[in-house]
């Protein structure tokens, strides 16, 4: 018996990185698992990986629209939503003097208005006892360069994550952050505009890491994993941190 047998759960983003990995990861406890994302080929991908425990729904989360669409296939299975993980976001280096109102507006629009309502939308399927989970970001807590609105997004998350907690309480359901450190996944080497610089920020920020390394989309995954069963049952509107010590030393 896994952590999740029998549970139904839902992740934003699944189709790589973070996201794929907690998708792996949760139907291997047991769930059956929802994924969604904007590239198709990912998404196809990831359900030959995990198998018959995952249902793609391909969709953008800034779109209201697809929102719909996703909960209402979620709905159609008849079995509500146990574990919602709200992992889909953008990342971009842009200084201050560089920011335009698209980079804003598309940050923003993904990081803070896509989870609002990913998260709003799931609420009349969400049973209760449910685990939301969002994802967060070390940099809510140091002031990165050329990172502030892509760290703004986060606070606002962190935020949500609180009231949220605070919102639902009365249901029983728990909102969690799980905080990642610098972590090896596509989306981190996409933000250097080629490989060679990948390389060279994947070394930088392994150096800045206590434990000397990046992190693994699967340690990652490990954090959301509890966060959703009840082994993390006493915990609600705090966040996780798994950084390899990055935020805490």
């Amino acid at each position: 018996m896994g952590l999740l047998e029998g549970k139904t759960a839902l992740v934003t983003g699944g189709g790589s990185g973070i996201g794929l990995a907690s998708a792996v990861r949760l139907a291997a406890e047991g769930a059956h698992v929802f994924i969604t994302g904007r590239r198709k080929t990912e998404l196809d991908a990831a359900v030959e990986a995990i198998g018959s425990a995952a249902t793609a729904v391909i969709g953008d989360i800034s779109d209201l629209a697809d929102l719909d669409r996703l909960y209402e296939t979620i709905r159609s299975r008849g079995r509500g939503l146990d574990v919602l993980f709200a992992n889909a976001s953008v990342a971009e280096f842009v200084p201050l003097e560089q920011v335009t109102e698209e980079h804003f507006d598309t940050l923003f629009g993904i990081n803070a208005r896509g989870t609002l309502f990913t998260v709003q939308k799931a609420l009349p399927l969400l049973n209760d006892g449910a685990s939301v989970i969002l994802n967060g970001s070390t940099n809510v807590d140091v002031g990165a360069e050329a990172f502030g609105v892509y760290a703004a997004t986060k606070a606002a998350t962190r935020s949500f994550a609180r009231t949220w907690a605070n919102e639902l309480k009365g249901r029983g359901i728990r909102v969690n952050t799980v905080t990642p450190g610098p972590t090896d996944t596509p989306g981190l080497s996409g933000l250097a505009p080629d490989s060679e610089q990948a390389a060279g920020l994947r070394r930088h920020l392994a150096t800045q890491v206590p434990l000397g390394r990046l992190g693994r989309p699967e340690e990652i995954a490990a954090a959301v994993a509890f966060l959703a069963s009840e082994q993390s049952s006493f915990i609600t509107g705090s966040s996780l941190y798994v950084d390899g010590g990055l935020n805490q030393i």
